[in-house]
């Protein structure tokens, strides 16, 4: 009998979600045949089966998150029938068992929340104390932007471990424990709460609609916009730029590009080796903000945006910088090929320094980009398409394409924003790189 464990996919990842089953009790599989599928903090992919065998008993239900190493189902090498007479303790124990150690029940609903201040106290500071335990990055930074204290925050993971859902739930405590304290002081009861404070999932069905839940990586995405938006402050430039010249090169060596490397030669690693030559130029793009400092990064990794499915997600070039066009081409549809494959490793969406995304591969001419968090920039690249243009009184036909700069103010001033776009815009209308 082998056990089948939840991996740890990358040094932070302490737990994950089951997301489906890719074979059923009794199934028949393969060593390395995909056998699950999870969905963590960084990534969503597939699990391979560590033997071969007949798939015995599924130890955790599609949809329940688990800690790392925990065993999620069990595989008889032998083809015999899982015995199910001697069932392992459910994996989510320790998540519900933590707690009551600590004489902490399960996530607490507002009202179950540690007895209110004084109505003269002020808000409660933050404070720089944490918790004793692993604390994964995701939930630090959470903590950090939000200026929340995590030793008031209840841990519902293994050992009492806060997760994200905790430090999320504790977020959205104040605005309904306003009320009750109010009701505590008064004796009155609370007044229900007013429109805007509904909580999402309260529609329900009609009979010219449906309701479906949000996958795991939509409520992740959703969760990335938003925190964005709120921690940056976004401005967005565009720069028009005459890529004749790129358009030129790239019909010269398109039928030799594909037939020698097997694969399409588009205008995106243009784009991303003359962005890696801005961000040369001017490093503080290629920085990110930790408080009130600046923090800049020796290497050049470019986050490619890759449309998936059923979302988004960016992988990362590393060490950008020290590959030409056939290197960042090659990097591109493979990194791009296996995200939608689900094959991507943690680390190959990690530590990225500075992002681009080609919408104008879906006909979009320009928009607005939302900055991967926590750079300070993304690119956009538009269309290309050729259109008239007035070049010395005289109308010519040239291939041009918009390129958006979404940078956060805080850090970067319009003028700088400008000066970076204007360097790539610079290389892509001067461009004399070889392509081969």
């Amino acid at each position: 009998m082998t056990d089948v464990v939840m991996p740890q996919m990358g040094e932070s990842i302490v737990e994950g979600t089951l997301t489906k089953w890719l074979k059923k009790t009794g199934d028949k599989v393969e060593r390395d045949e995909p056998l699950f599928e999870i969905s963590t903090d960084k990534v969503d992919t597939e699990i391979p089966s560590p033997a071969a065998g007949v798939l015995g008993e599924l130890l955790v239900q599609e949809g329940q998150t688990v800690q790392v190493n925990a065993v999620v189902a069990r595989i008889s090498e032998d083809g015999a029938a899982a015995a199910p007479a001697a069932p392992i303790p459910a994996v989510p124990a320790p998540e519900q068992e933590a707690p009551k150690q600590e004489a902490a029940p399960p996530p607490p609903p507002p009202a179950a929340a540690a007895p209110p201040p004084p109505p003269s106290q002020p808000a409660p500071e933050p404070v720089a104390a944490e918790p004793a335990g692993l604390l994964s990055p995701l939930v630090r930074k959470m903590a950090r932007e939000n200026n929340i204290d995590l030793s008031k925050v209840t841990g519902t993971g293994a050992g009492g471990r806060i997760t994200k859902d905790d430090v999320t739930a504790y977020m959205k405590q104040p605005a309904a424990a306003a009320p009750a304290a109010q009701a505590s002081v008064s004796t009155q009861p609370a007044p229900p709460p007013p429109t805007s404070a509904v909580l999402v999932g309260q529609a329900q069905p009609t009979a010219k609609s449906r309701i479906e839940p949000m996958s795991n990586m939509r409520i992740k995405i959703a969760e990335h916009m938003v925190m964005s938006k709120r921690v940056s402050a976004h401005v967005t430039t565009v720069h028009r730029v005459d890529m004749t010249r790129v358009a030129k090169m790239r019909a010269k060596h398109k039928e030799d590009f594909a037939a020698r490397y097997g694969m399409s030669l588009t205008f995106l690693p243009f784009v991303a080796r003359a962005a890696v030559e801005a961000l040369r130029t001017y490093p503080i793009v290629n920085a990110s903000i930790d408080g009130t400092n600046i923090v800049y990064h020796n290497e050049i990794n470019l986050g490619i945006a890759v449309a998936l499915e059923n979302g988004l997600i960016v992988p990362v070039i590393r060490n950008a910088d020290e590959k030409n066009v056939l290197g960042l081409q090659r990097s591109i549809v493979d990194l791009a090929s296996r995200a939608r494959a689900r094959q991507l490793k943690p680390d190959e969406i990690q530590a990225g320094t500075f992002s681009i995304t080609n919408f104008g591969s879906f006909g979009s001419v320009f928009a607005t980009p939302v900055i991967n968090q926590p750079q300070v920039a993304i690119l956009g690249v538009g269309a290309v398409e050729k259109v008239p243009v007035v070049i010395d009184d005289a109308i010519a036909i040239r291939s041009q394409a918009y390129l958006a700069l979404s940078f956060d103010h805080r850090l970067i001033d319009g003028a700088l924003g400008d000066q970076f776009t204007g360097k790539v815009k610079s290389v892509l209308e001067n461009w004399s790189e070889e392509v081969l």
